[in-house]
């Protein structure tokens, strides 16, 4: 008897604390899971926090030829033609009246941002803590700076504040105005509101002719929340933060122990 054929035509995968392990490589498991599923039928879409800039290079790494999409949903990326498809950037004029009111209602934030495009520098400010990593960060200290090109995103981090305090008080602060969401440990982000994974996402699906119906994602942190209000199946893995643990149709292994390789391997039989 032949094994039934793979139920899903779209695999979506987060980057960080998911398809990726902790050094920034895939294993050999997920990335032989991931051709089984392509070699079944299904396209495979990278769907990340991260800007193009920041996600280019661990592509290239990977082979990856398809869409991304990154920045939070706000640009869709075709890796193999090193071309940037759809940007949407921030309003600066709103984020800096809602960083504004943020930082009257809980004190003073260290803020870095995203500067839009293929090539967009990643600005910081004093006191930002910046995560190690291979790409470099442009340091500024006159505010204005901040604001002179177009952004992606904004990022926030008190001195205090835990990023799930800090985004529960600033989405009450600003809620009206932006989005807010804690995108990794550390990142707490502004974005346009209305802005999602499940924005890119679906426009990147809809160019390949896929529908919500016909896709399973894997994530672990709250901004991918709405990539699995969007999919048909929701897949958290067990590093996952609580808060997607709770709308996850399904629990996996960690990002460390193939959890995207084991769902994918039980798919396909």
């Amino acid at each position: 008897m032949s094994p039934a054929p793979f139920p899903y035509k779209l695999v979506a995968t987060d980057l960080d604390g998911t398809l990726l392990r902790g050094d920034d490589t895939v294993s050999e498991r997920t990335r032989d899971a991931l051709a089984a599923a392509t070699a079944a039928g299904a396209a495979h879409i990278i769907v990340t926090g991260r800007a193009v800039p920041w996600t280019r290079h661990i592509l290239d790494d990977l082979g990856y030829d398809g869409l991304a999409v990154c920045g939070q949903g706000g640009q869709v990326y075709h890796a193999g033609e090193h071309r940037l498809l759809t940007s949407v950037t921030l309003d600066r004029q709103l984020a800096g009246l809602a960083l504004s009111k943020i930082e009257a209602e809980v004190g003073p934030l260290a803020v870095a941002a995203s500067r839009d495009g293929l090539d967009g520098e990643v600005l910081v400010g004093p006191g930002y803590r910046v995560q190690e990593g291979p790409l470099p960060v442009v340091a500024f200290e006159d505010p204005a700076e901040l604001w002179s090109a177009p952004l992606n995103k904004v990022f926030l981090q008190h001195p205090e504040l835990g990023d799930d305090a800090l985004a529960q008080a600033s989405r009450a602060t600003v809620g009206n105005l932006v989005d807010v969401v804690v995108a990794g440990p550390g990142v707490v982000e502004i974005l346009p509101l209305g802005l999602s994974k499940a924005t890119g996402l679906s426009l990147a699906a809809r160019r390949l002719g896929l529908r919500a119906s016909e896709t399973i994602a894997f994530g672990d942190m709250p901004n991918d929340i709405p990539m699995f209000g969007w999919a048909s199946h929701g897949v958290a893995m067990a590093n996952a933060h609580d808060e997607l643990k709770a709308v996850a149709h399904e629990i996996t292994a960690s990002n460390e122990h193939d959890g995207i390789a084991v769902v994918l391997e039980h798919l396909l039989g």
